[in-house]
């Protein structure tokens, strides 16, 4: 088994968590984890992909491992998180990457294609959403309303995404067989959401999120004029991004190979071979070795 090793970095004053892997002379390939989780959702992939590529899997700020400075000390934003990933790969010597993006790793992956997008040699998304039609009406309408008007009724409605039930609905829900589901990695989640303050993290982050559908154009545009080899697999029963969401990649990518497995939201958990199996050959095929 490839070794994983745990390492931090201090970045523009902040100490990042991250997981690193495989020989840096292979292609590298950047695991940008979404909400409520943290690199700890790649436990199990990065030694499925460590012996052929060079695998980088940070904890973005607020997450996980890395530091948590309370909102007061820190603006938090999808712009201001991808900063701090650019910089770290930066730091690391990183400059041709393809990244796997989920949830909220892809709106940090988005911007740092149109930051740099000769940088993305390609794409594996995994609910990670980029269309409208991903976004789930049900599960969208409290934060659409906290982003219409931000007052304790619609703070309580997205608050609600914080709690222990809320997230363990996220990795349980479309899941055909729940026991394959390890409890620990909600219980993981939730204890570090519930860090004193955190919660004003997450506020910020899910008010931040409208910036994000309207950087959507620019992202199609971007998948157009490159052409960037993109994998979408995602769970078929996701009720977060639906699957709607990963079929959309056609439109701008004609080329997107499309897989949507059984499974929910954090599909790893109960799909794991048939997925890293999938992301192995997409980037054996795409990528220069």
């Amino acid at each position: 088994m490839p070794e994983i090793h745990h390492r931090y970095a201090t970045v523009d004053g902040r100490r990042l968590f991250y997981r690193e892997a495989g020989d840096p002379a292979k292609p590298t390939f950047v695991l940008l984890h979404g909400f409520p989780t943290s690199s700890h959702m790649f436990r199990t992939l990065i030694p499925a992909l460590a012996g052929d590529f060079h695998v980088i899997a940070p904890d973005h700020l607020g997450f996980g491992l890395s530091d948590a400075p309370p909102a007061g000390e820190f603006d938090y934003s999808f712009d201001a998180l991808t900063d701090l990933t650019e910089a770290l790969l930066d730091r690391l010597g990183v400059d041709r990457y393809a990244i796997y993006v989920q949830d909220y790793g892809a709106p940090i992956g988005w911007r740092l294609a149109l930051r740099r997008p000769a940088a993305i040699t390609a794409i594996v998304s995994q609910s990670g959403n980029a269309y409208e039609s991903g976004l789930v009406p049900a599960f969208w309408a409290p934060v659409r309303d906290y982003w219409a008007a931000q007052t304790p009724e619609t703070e309580a409605g997205v608050r609600g995404a914080l709690t222990l039930d809320a997230i363990r609905w996220q990795y349980l829900h479309g899941v055909p067989d729940e026991t394959l589901v390890d409890p620990t990695t909600w219980w993981h989640d939730v204890t570090l959401i519930g860090r004193p303050g955190n919660d004003e993290i997450q506020l910020r982050l899910f008010l931040d999120y409208a910036t994000n559908l309207a950087l959507y154009p620019r992202v199609h545009d971007y998948f157009r004029t490159t052409g960037v080899p993109l994998l979408a697999v995602w769970g078929r029963h996701d009720e977060i991004f639906g699957p709607a969401g990963a079929q959309a990649f056609t439109a701008d990518l004609p080329n997107a190979e499309i897989h949507l497995l059984e499974g929910g939201h954090f599909l790893l958990e109960s799909a794991l071979d048939e997925t890293a199996t999938l992301i192995h050959r997409f980037l054996t095929t795409h990528l220069p070795h």
